[in-house]
């Protein structure tokens, strides 16, 4: 696994990691509410929201299907491949199934932390949220399985009342008379992509633990119980949904602005998530705030990886860490993360430099058509940066992971809905 920057960890570090990547794919979001907020009005918001998931969910859902081995066009299918998507982070976003067949089911939010960043923003807010974007985007995501599946309410805020439970309730159904909805505009510029086409690490089946997830729908994805190899791919999987849904949300903002005002709207949802991401890899991993911790961080940081798509390197000395970021990768033609770095904006990476330790300081060459950023300790600590601060409203910053113990496998079952 020498062209993963996962390959040096041990199965138990995979394990702590990918519920971290996949919170940080979900906070992509709030990193960028507030600008998109200002940039286009809370209405503005709302539809770049729906577009970016729309052109971004089926993508990774189909790869992630693919990977793990449970392809198929069911209820079970559907809910297989919520559990390892961004949008539905294990607890943050505690999604609970139930299945009456193959072609009907019911999920509900025991949890929502979605929920919790908006309702203080009032009920305009979360109406935006859980009706104008939900519905669109829960039937994309299900319609990647099947394209004749919707996602339809059973009750859903605003919370009337306020502390309701569960958050949210919604009925899947599998109806052969459903008529798809045609696909979003510009769907093809995601679909497309170099990162939709990618390879990525093989997983070893002969390693002990579990190589996919053909078996019985569980109540819970415990990461440990997986091999080391297959969440070596997971995690690379989970990180290109982070490229693909920033590729999405470059679109939709690209259809708003001109180029150079959407590149520095999506450069500072960037450096908003890159900085709380690194600072959630460093907690999770125990990780201290030396220059050999960042250069773990940066070696595992999602905006850098999977490496078959950046193509980044990092090297490490005794007083300088340096990261070189080609121009020529599959990412930058992508115009994905990387592609928004250069000499005069290293904003993103001076983020995750200081998320480690405040006192780093970042610089800058080209040689060819390489980006080379040295990163040393000095002596003054920077202040976060604003987009940093700003996502942090999201309680996801602060979001705690509990172990459940074993999961459950869910069998079909006849009750009344949840409410």
């Amino acid at each position: 696994m020498a062209d993963s920057g996962f390959g040096q960890l041990s199965r138990a570090e995979l394990a702590v990691l990918l519920p971290e990547l996949l919170l940080c794919g979900h906070l992509i979001d709030r990193s960028g509410m507030a600008h998109t907020i200002a940039a286009f009005g809370r209405a503005g918001m709302t539809a770049v929201a729906i577009e970016e998931w729309q052109l971004a969910s089926p993508v990774y859902t189909r790869r992630m299907q693919r990977a793990f081995g449970f392809t198929g066009d069911d209820v079970v299918t559907i809910f297989k491949g919520l559990q390892l998507d961004i949008g539905a982070p294990p607890q943050f976003m505690d999604f609970r199934f139930r299945v009456d067949d193959r072609a009907h089911g019911e999920f509900w939010l025991a949890h929502c932390g979605a929920l919790l960043d908006v309702e203080p923003l009032g009920d305009d807010f979360v109406v935006a949220m859980c009706h104008d974007i939900e519905d669109p985007t829960f039937d994309a995501t299900a319609l990647a399985t099947n394209p004749h599946a919707q996602v339809r309410p059973i009750h859903r805020p605003p919370r009337r009342p306020a502390d309701r439970k569960p958050m949210c309730a919604w009925t899947v159904t599998i109806d052969p008379a459903h008529v798809p909805p045609p696909l979003p505009p510009h769907a093809d510029l995601v679909a497309n992509s170099a990162a939709a086409r990618l390879t990525l690490s093989a997983i070893d089946i002969h390693e002990e633990g579990q190589s996919d997830y053909a078996g019985p729908l569980l109540s819970d994805l415990r990461f440990a119980d997986f091999s080391r190899s297959a969440l070596v791919r997971m995690a690379e999987e989970v990180c290109l949904q982070h490229h693909l849904l920033t590729l999405g949300f470059r679109v939709a903002v690209r259809t708003r602005l001109d180029s150079t005002g959407a590149r520095e709207l999506v450069r500072k949802q960037f450096t908003g998530i890159a900085g709380l991401t690194a600072e959630r890899l460093r907690q999770a991993l125990g990780l201290g705030d030396d220059l050999a911790a960042l250069a773990t961080v940066l070696r595992l940081h999602p905006a850098w990886n999977p490496l078959p798509y950046t193509r980044v390197r990092l090297e490490e000395a005794d007083d300088v860490v340096r990261l070189t970021v080609p121009q020529n990768s599959a990412a930058v033609a992508d115009g994905a993360w990387p592609a928004l770095v250069d000499a005069d904006h290293l904003a993103p990476i001076a983020a995750m430099a200081r998320a480690v330790n405040p006192r780093c300081a970042v610089s800058a060459t080209v040689s060819g058509d390489e980006l080379r950023v040295d990163l040393t300790l000095g002596d003054e600590s920077r202040p976060e940066s604003t987009e940093v601060a700003l996502t942090r409203f999201s309680t996801g910053a602060d979001f705690t992971f509990s172990d459940r113990g074993v999961p459950l496998p869910l069998t079909v079952v006849r009750q009344g809905s949840r409410e």
